[in-house]
């Protein structure tokens, strides 16, 4: 389902990705995926806000990480989706251990 929802431009974006990791993953790789997520604020200039966390383990079946992250625009939320940078994170230190990820995006 594709613009589901009241429409583009009206307000502020927020995108919210949520990730499970492979039981193999090591927890240095999964470090590395974390420190260079939360670079990206430094090298996109179109993100406005931007959260990384962990689930602490207080309920179980809880996915492992969460990025929240706000953007003016459609448009800035695209750019930093497409960004080469943000790209190579996902395909270079994500992919490989990364077993699920669910993503919304919001207008608020």
């Amino acid at each position: 389902m594709t613009g589901y929802g009241r429409g583009y431009g009206r307000a502020m974006v927020r995108h919210v990705v949520m990730f499970s990791f492979k039981d193999d993953a090591a927890p240095r790789a999964i470090d590395a995926y974390e420190a260079a997520i939360r670079g990206l604020p430094a090298i996109i200039p179109q993100i406005r806000d931007f959260k990384v966390g962990r689930d602490i383990g207080v309920n179980p079946g809880n996915l492992h990480m969460v990025v929240n992250a706000d953007f003016d625009s459609v448009a800035d939320y695209l750019a930093y989706r497409d960004n080469p940078d943000h790209q190579r994170v996902i395909k270079e230190l994500g992919a490989p251990i990364m077993a699920q990820r669910a993503a919304v995006q919001f207008e608020w």
